[in-house]
């Protein structure tokens, strides 16, 4: 892991952060321009065919000792996330969705406290705090019927990725970063068809916008963005790459704001600038 003082460190640190960018444009792409009520769909479109065609590139096999892992790992990035990920973008607004995601550097603070006995410095679990508090005048502000699946879907979705964040950190499977995302997709995307079969309602005629709008999930939103990601996680503190996934909600908001005209309040203003500086420190400040 480069020096957190090295250019490299702060570079490692922007190309993570382009793929919480390009996820928070997922709740409008959601609610917007798919069919409506097909998370399990949703979920296996976006993140299938950008596995598979990974492995096509970077067809590596992992060792034995790492298969286990794997399921693990994709489970928990993939599966269990995209799926909670889609549930919460159906069923609550964008910057709501994606500000109860702010759980997620402390939660990963958490397992490092108790389970690997190591303290987070006080100055990063502060900025942490604060990125929550920044969220909370986010979500105080909103005016919206809070959809207790929605909640749900979205709190547990956060837990689940900050583990996988975790664990990734922990256990570091020799794999090249594109075989490693590869993996993850496809097993995470087999995991999902009986729901999206079987639960789902089958998927009406797609129109071009269909088609547009799952391209762009499928390749920017899983096979560009979980590369970055799964990159970072190699290479930076885990409680620093979770940290990232707040700007999640602030492209959300932001899109909001943009093309939905939703009202961007002097409040919400001064959350996603807390929101923001929280993400600065834990960067300055987080350690392996």
């Amino acid at each position: 892991m480069p020096s957190q003082r090295s250019p490299m460190y702060f570079c490692d640190c922007l190309l993570t952060a382009l793929a919480p960018a390009i996820w928070g444009s997922t709740y409008i792409v959601t609610s917007q321009l798919l069919p409506p009520d097909r998370p399990f769909t949703a979920a296996l479109i976006r993140v299938l065919p950008a596995g598979l065609l990974l492995l096509l590139f970077s067809p590596h096999l992992p060792a034995w000792r790492d298969c286990g892992r794997l399921l693990i790992l994709s489970a928990l990035n993939i599966g269990i996330f995209q799926t909670l990920l889609f549930l919460a973008a159906y069923r609550l607004p964008g910057g709501l969705a994606a500000v109860l995601g702010a759980i997620q550097p402390l939660f990963v603070m958490v397992l490092m406290w108790g389970v690997d006995k190591r303290t987070p410095k006080v100055l990063t679990l502060l900025a942490a705090f604060t990125g929550v508090a920044g969220m909370s005048l986010l979500l105080l502000s909103s005016r919206t019927i809070f959809d207790m699946l929605g909640v749900i879907a979205a709190l547990v979705g956060a837990c689940s990725m900050a583990a996988g964040v975790w664990l990734a950190g922990r256990w570091k499977i020799t794999l090249p970063i594109t075989s490693l995302t590869g993996w993850q997709l496809v097993l995470g995307g087999l995991a999902l068809v009986p729901a999206a079969l079987f639960i789902d309602e089958p998927l009406p005629t797609l129109t071009t916008l269909h088609y547009l709008a799952y391209a762009w999930l499928s390749l920017a939103g899983a096979l560009i963005a979980y590369g970055l990601w799964f990159r970072g996680i190699k290479r930076l503190p885990s409680v620093a790459v979770a940290s990232l996934g707040l700007l999640s909600p602030i492209v959300a908001v932001l899109l909001g704001w943009i093309f939905l005209s939703q009202s961007l309040t002097l409040l919400q203003l001064t959350g996603l600038v807390i929101v923001l500086g929280s993400v600065v420190v834990v960067q300055l400040t987080a350690r392996k």
